[in-house]
């Protein structure tokens, strides 16, 4: 928290955590690159700058790959674990699916993590020591801004592979900006972000390929002043995405989303406050 909030705004880094523990890394099959596919590699290190200017700035330790915080707290792979989960677990999401749920099955490339199955206690613990105080960590920001400024303003921060698929030569925007097609953020707020980028020089899509996760998704409702904007940036213009290192061009890219930050600091808040009153959690 910075000594003074000076606006509306919230960042949250959810998936750079790069402290992978001891067990955790004793039971998976990969290697210490190959379990780092999923992580969004110094993200929290590229928009920390914003936290400068006196916005309140939550990032998780902990790696994506041991505990994903963009998604429901209890979806689950039935496969994974000895016993039968819990039945309000859900293990039947699309991203379940995927092998991408709360506790993933696979890195960001298809690669199965684990040498073992999991017991239920060990997913349970991740969730209730992990998933649900940092998750009430996060609800806890956003109301306080909300009660100082009539409004908040979540900046989901994310990185992206710069490429949708393995075997097609770069083909993402430098940033793409997720707003739920409009529902989890006021358009103005998502239209100042991409004119903004824009005119630093670099391409913007909006909600292509990616619209926002479960953290867009859930703390998202424009109608009662609470905005969610994930922001997805193209891993090729700060890193080398085979070795996991930054690039030289890292500083740059950190400065200019300072810059993004105290920007949108500027816009006129007192539209975004919803015609709503605040539902209770």
């Amino acid at each position: 928290m910075p000594d003074v909030q000076k606006a509306p705004i919230v960042l949250n880094s959810p998936h750079s955590g790069r402290d992978y523990p001891r067990e955790f890394l004793k039971a998976s099959r990969l290697g210490n690159l190959s379990i780092r596919k999923s992580e969004d590699f110094m993200v929290d290190a590229l928009v920390k700058g914003g936290a400068n200017h006196g916005l309140p700035f939550i990032r998780a330790n902990f790696p994506r790959a041991y505990l994903d915080l963009n998604r429901e707290p209890y979806e689950l792979d039935p496969t994974m674990f000895e016993g039968k989960l819990p039945s309000h677990v859900n293990t039947s999401s699309i991203r379940v699916a995927s092998g991408l749920g709360t506790i993933a099955k696979i890195v960001a490339e298809g690669e199965n993590i684990y040498n073992r199955f999991l017991t239920i206690d060990e997913g349970m613990d991740r969730i209730e020591t992990l998933y649900k105080p940092y998750h009430a960590a996060l609800r806890e920001k956003l109301a306080k801004t909300h009660v100082d400024f009539g409004c908040a303003l979540l900046v989901d921060c994310h990185s992206m592979p710069s490429r949708q698929h393995m075997n097609h030569a770069r083909n993402q925007a430098d940033f793409v900006l997720g707003d739920r097609f409009g529902s989890s953020c006021h358009p103005a707020i998502t239209t100042a972000a991409k004119i903004i980028l824009g005119e630093m020089g670099y391409t913007v899509e909006i909600n292509r390929p990616y619209a926002g996760g479960f953290i867009t998704e859930h703390y998202g409702r424009p109608e009662n002043g609470l905005h969610a904007l994930q922001i997805e940036v193209n891993r090729a213009i700060y890193m080398d995405e085979t070795r996991i290192l930054p690039l030289q061009d890292f500083a740059t890219v950190a400065s200019d989303m300072t810059e993004f930050f105290a920007q949108l600091m500027m816009l006129d808040w007192t539209s975004m406050k919803g015609s709503l009153p605040l539902a209770a959690e």
